[in-house]
Parts: C-alpha cells; sequence; structure tokens
C-alpha cells in the first residue's frame, strides 16, 4: 500500500510554473503539455539527405549536362526537399501517423521510415512513453460545502496511435481537462471527511473513470495519486479540536471497560475469600511480604495483620 502525507498546506502554496503549463478559469496550472527528449539526431539526419541529394543533382547536372544554371539549381533543390521529406527517423518511443492524401494510412517506427513525396505525409508524432500530467481542483465544494483545493498527478499512456491522432484534437490537454472535471464531480460527491481518509478510494474511482472515458481516444490509464488536500484553515482547527475530543472520549471509554473488568474479578476475589478464611490469611501475609520486598524498611502491622499471624501460629502450636 502506498503512503501518502496527509498533511495540509497552505492555499496560497501551487506547483512551480513550466513552459506548457496552460491555467484553468480559475487561476489553477496543470501541466498539458511536457518537454519531449530531443529530436536532433533525426533533424540532423533529414539535413544529411537534403545535402547529399543536393550535391548529387548539382553533380550529375555537371556530368550530363555541362554546366550549372539557375534552372539546375532549383531543380536540385526540389530533389533535395523531396528526398528529405520522403525519408525520415522515428525515435524508439515514437511512432509516425502517416496520411496517404488526406486519409490515414498506417502508423510507422521506430527506425528508417520511407514515404512517398508530396502522396503521403507525417503530421503528428505519437510519444508512447509512459506521461505524468499534473492537475487539481481549486476551491471545490464537497457535498458537505467545504471548499477544498486538491491536487494530483496522472500516469497515462497512448497505445492506440490511429485513435489518438484521429479521434481528439490535442491528446494530452484532453488528458488534463478530463482528469480536472472528474475529480471535481468525485469531491462534489463526498464529505471533507471522506476525502481525507479515503484517498486510496478516491484514486481508485477517479481512475475508473477517466479510464472509461479515454479508452475511446487510444489512452490508457495506468495509475492516479491524489498528491495534497488543502483545507482552509479554520476548519483545520475545528477538526483538530474535534479529533482530541474524540480521541480523549475514546480514552475514557477505554478506562472505564478496564474499570469494569477490575471490579469483576474483585467481586469473584471476594468470594473466594469469604468462603475459604485461610485463603484471606495466606492473602494477608503475601500483602505484608510484597510490602516489605519492595519498600526494603520495617512495616507496621495493623491490629488485624497481626491477629491474623497469632491465630496462625496458635493453630501451628495446637497442632
Amino acid at each position: 500500500m502506498k503512503r501518502r502525507s496527509t498533511a495540509p498546506r497552505s492555499s496560497s502554496e501551487r506547483l512551480p510554473a513550466s513552459s506548457g503549463s496552460s491555467l484553468t478559469s480559475d487561476g489553477y496550472r496543470f501541466d498539458a503539455n511536457r518537454r519531449m527528449a530531443s529530436r536532433n539526431g533525426a533533424t540532423v539526419f533529414t539535413v544529411a539527405v537534403f545535402v547529399v541529394v543536393f550535391a548529387l543533382a548539382l553533380v550529375v547536372a555537371e556530368l550530363f549536362v555541362g554546366g550549372i544554371g539557375i534552372v539546375v539549381i532549383l531543380v536540385s533543390l526540389v530533389l533535395a526537399y523531396l528526398a528529405s521529406s520522403s525519408v525520415s527517423i522515428v525515435q524508439e518511443w515514437e511512432r509516425a501517423v502517416v496520411l496517404r492524401l488526406g486519409h490515414f494510412n498506417r502508423v510507422a517506427g521506430p527506425g528508417l521510415v520511407l514515404t512517398i513525396p508530396i502522396l503521403e505525409y507525417k503530421p503528428l508524432w505519437i510519444d508512447q512513453r509512459v506521461m505524468a500530467t499534473y492537475f487539481g481542483a481549486e476551491e471545490t465544494l464537497t457535498s458537505d460545502l467545504v471548499p477544498l483545493n486538491v491536487d494530483a498527478v496522472l500516469f497515462w499512456v497512448v497505445y492506440n496511435t490511429k485513435k489518438a491522432c484521429t479521434e481528439v484534437e490535442d491528446y494530452a490537454s484532453a488528458v488534463a481537462w478530463v482528469a480536472q472535471t472528474t475529480m471535481r464531480d468525485a469531491i462534489g460527491r463526498t464529505t471533507v471527511a471522506e476525502v481525507v481518509s479515503r484517498r486510496d478510494q478516491i484514486d481508485e474511482s477517479l481512475k475508473a473513470v477517466i479510464e472509461e472515458k479515454l479508452s475511446a481516444w487510444g489512452i490508457a490509464i495506468i495509475d492516479v495519486e491524489i498528491r495534497d488536500i488543502v483545507i482552509p484553515k479554520e476548519l483545520q482547527e475545528a477538526m483538530s479540536f474535534e479529533a482530541a475530543v474524540e480521541r480523549e472520549k475514546n480514552a475514557r471509554l477505554a478506562l472505564a471497560e478496564i474499570e469494569k473488568d477490575i471490579s469483576e474479578m474483585f467481586a469473584d476475589a471476594s468470594v473466594a475469600y469469604e468462603n475459604n478464611e485461610n485463603a484471606m490469611k495466606l492473602r494477608t501475609m503475601h500483602l505484608a511480604y510484597e510490602s516489605v520486598r519492595r519498600s526494603g524498611g520495617t512495616v507496621v502491622i495493623p491490629s488485624a495483620f497481626s491477629d491474623g499471624f497469632a491465630d496462625s501460629a496458635a493453630d501451628k502450636g495446637d497442632g
């Protein structure tokens, strides 16, 4: 079971701003976009293909045409562009969506991808690694009308590239908006005590609802975790007082149960001593012994104790 801090934080604290973040209508930031891994290697490869094809076209023109003019340069540039646009590298974690004359044709990659110039093009590159989207619900009322600020993180992955490309315009932003609206709805149906004490159950409920909505877009939800719950300061004091009173109540009830058990044991013991005079005398001597053993000093024995000892000694003398 995952352990997370349940300590409320100040409502003035927010996630740090970063590039690619978006703001909701109430000023809360969620991270819809994220930094992508570098594609410098693939870009260098495309540039290299362009340069090589352009140079080869000029060499061929020099050999067979006998000179290089403006027409030759323009033709070489066109050939180089067509060659570089039809040959590309897709990273291991990426998939390229290939359209042919506007229609979906295939999902290409990873590795070297060849396309038909002009007829085919790659409008979208899908990252198939696990994504983390931070989102939150600010000043959301619970069912008992308490405003809460809740931060959470959503882990998700694109498992169907075609759906993510053709079914939704911006799947990353859509994921963030769906997660936020789902959380607001979940908080609105629970009390503040349930939100604080049932975080794991709320996580599972959010995951199921969000996954149901996003599965049509080819997106799978791996996990949803509530990070922080911000409770109004005045309510924090009231809840702390209520918790202290509840703990004191439980302590008093436990003490009363113990006293009840002890009184019942004393009652049983009194019955045993009442019916057995020798047992009572032995108990009297045991109490005197325990008193001497613990204090290590002299014990002043009351008359009732001495009478018990005298009777015992007399009984032994008669015997």
